[in-house]
């Protein structure tokens, strides 16, 4: 692959990541002791008020988004323009990181930020407080160092998303996420690297479902031949759930959550399964949902009836074709600023299910390394914070000057057109 950026940029970038290392220390600092759960919308609006005021720093137009039902914090829109103050003459590229966790309030409390032995400790310092700082501090040092940057001096647009409820699905978010998606040209999700270094080029697509048996109560000792036992039909729907698994390459299914019965003498008329079902492919989804509703559609037990309900789902984010060339630009350019790093495949699913879904290149797991997400375990190694951050910088501005992301960008001015 032809080198897109100069050593001396490389450096540069890096340097000026370098020097503001310590001022990047004291925002983690700051954002880890918010407690921000995603169903604290105060904390997490904490957060996104910091997050806009960052990209109106940086010179960015920002649109705070509210959920219309008022359950979740805002989702923060920050618009990056060029110079020629038109998308189509330069790349339009959409970074997302998430300003929610997964912790209670008092949580920040009870283990606040803290360094040990290189690590930065704290709840969502990996996930993904590291990830959302590294994208803001790449974009500051590509406008301070890198003359012609999209959206900051060049042609081109960057749209920075960051999202309020990602830890449950993005439910508020991923109609923001979508509509930028339909513009952009690749995706960069700043989620953190996994443990050993990799960043991310597929992700699982999930269904979360809920099944409702509904049976008949009965005396369990007097008459239980009048009853319809539900948790007796459930059970057999878990055993028929569970040999989904494998059923199709990379599908796995788990029923998490069963409850039914009010007493032991009484055959049970209702039990309420939730359930998790995955794969790698779009296809193999459908063909797993499909299995879902067929064993939804035909009770063990006669005279009963089951509801299935999606609650949730995320199409796969598998490996686009187009995507392949991001993954080749991210290792060239680890590896040339001192690091080794390769695309994996992982289980869970983020915001990059919705950009692929809808298309979009992506590649995800750029942040810095870190890992026990979502446990008091939870850290960031101190050591990854720059190079990674330089990596985020340097994919953004090779992007930019990579004729074979002009030509898609043509292909789809073309179709829109």
């Amino acid at each position: 692959m032809t080198p897109l950026l100069a050593d001396a940029e490389l450096a540069a970038l890096r340097t000026s990541i370098e020097a503001s290392l310590p001022e990047y220390l004291a925002d983690l600092e700051r954002l880890v002791n918010i407690d921000c759960g995603s169903y604290s919308p105060s904390g997490v609006n904490e957060v996104a008020t910091w997050v806009a005021a960052a990209f109106e720093r940086l010179g960015a137009g920002v649109e705070r988004r509210l959920d219309p039902g008022g359950r979740f914090g805002d989702t923060v829109v920050a618009s990056f323009d060029g110079s020629a103050g038109d998308a189509a003459s330069g790349p339009n590229i959409l970074l997302i990181g998430h300003t929610d966790t997964v912790f209670p309030d008092g949580t920040a409390a009870e283990r606040p930020f803290r360094i040990e032995d290189g690590h930065a400790l704290g709840p969502g310092v990996s996930d993904m407080k590291g990830g959302l700082l590294a994208g803001l501090y790449a974009l500051a040092a590509l406008r301070d160092v890198a003359a012609g940057a999209p959206g900051l001096g060049g042609p081109g647009r960057v749209t920075f998303i960051a999202n309020p409820d990602e830890e449950i699905g993005s439910p508020s978010s991923t109609p923001h996420i979508r509509a930028a998606a339909a513009e952009a040209d690749v995706a960069f999700v700043l989620e953190g690297a996994r443990a050993n270094g990799d960043f991310v080029s597929s992700r699982k697509g999930i269904i979360d479902a809920r099944l409702v048996v509904l049976g008949r109560a009965a005396h369990a000792g007097v008459e239980p031949e009048k009853g319809r036992s539900a948790i007796l039909a459930g059970a057999a729907l878990v055993n028929g759930i569970h040999d989904l698994n494998g059923r199709w390459p990379g599908v796995t299914a788990n029923v998490g959550v069963f409850r039914s019965g009010i007493r032991p003498n009484v055959v049970p008329d209702r039990a309420e399964l939730e359930v998790d079902l995955r794969a790698v492919t779009a296809e193999t989804l459908a063909a797993a949902r499909a299995a879902l509703e067929a064993l939804a559609a035909a009770p063990a037990l006669p005279d009963v009836t089951i509801e299935l309900e999606v609650t949730h789902s995320w199409a796969p984010m598998e490996k686009l074709e187009r995507s392949g060339r991001l993954v080749e630009q991210a290792i060239e350019l680890a590896g040339r600023i001192g690091f080794q790093t390769r695309d994996a495949a992982t289980g869970g699913a983020s915001d990059a299910n919705t950009t692929s879904g809808a298309g979009v290149p992506t590649i995800d797991g750029l942040g810095p390394v870190g890992g026990w997400d979502h446990s008091p375990r939870e850290y960031l190694e101190i050591a990854s914070i720059v190079p990674r951050t330089t990596l985020i910088a340097a994919l953004i501005l090779a992007t930019a000057r990579d004729p074979v992301v002009a030509a898609w960008r043509a292909g789809r001015a073309s179709r829109l057109g």
